[in-house]
């Protein structure tokens, strides 16, 4: 009779330590894209064109080395507009906790743009400085709000694209 307990006892804890809750799972949204724009709303990141930044570099300003570059990729929209999507990879540093019980992080970027102003010339490198703010919750990771140069360019809207255009 111990016995049978026992293997009830037993099977019962293994059925419930392996069911699953959906509501402990933490949803990641840390996903950005950046668009930059001239003040005409021409793309400024074709990577061969005269008048557009060619080259662009962004570089971890927290992290504990100098000069650590952070990937990101530069991809095309069917329309041919091109944007830099980053995903991870620059040092989050701990900012504050909120009222509900959540942590903000923020990553701190410097991103270098070179501009192509002739076939055989560039003009002199542009140093911006991008902050990415994440919001963390037993329920999210997400990226909150992102400041450009001192700049707000984008706050989080629930369940949108976490998206920013430039204008230069």
């Amino acid at each position: 009779m111990k016995k049978i307990f026992l293997v009830l006892t037993l099977i019962s804890l293994t059925l419930l330590s392996c069911g699953s809750d959906e509501d402990s799972l933490q949803k990641i949204d840390q996903l950005f894209n950046l668009y930059i724009k001239d003040s005409s709303g021409n793309d400024l990141l074709k990577p061969t064109e005269i008048g557009s930044y060619t080259g662009v570099t962004f570089t971890d300003q927290l992290a504990e080395k100098d000069n650590v570059n952070v990937s990101y990729n530069r991809k095309m929209l069917t329309d041919s507009t091109y944007y830099l999507e980053y995903l991870a990879g620059a040092t989050r540093q701990f900012v504050e906790d909120t009222s509900d019980g959540g942590k903000i992080y923020k990553s701190e970027i410097r991103v270098s743009l070179i501009k192509k102003i002739s076939e055989t010339q560039n003009a002199p490198i542009v140093q911006d400085k991008l902050e990415i703010f994440y919001r963390s919750s037993p329920n999210v990771f997400e990226v909150s709000r992102v400041v450009y140069n001192n700049q707000l360019v984008f706050t989080k809207v629930p369940d949108q694209p976490n998206v920013a255009t430039i204008v230069k």
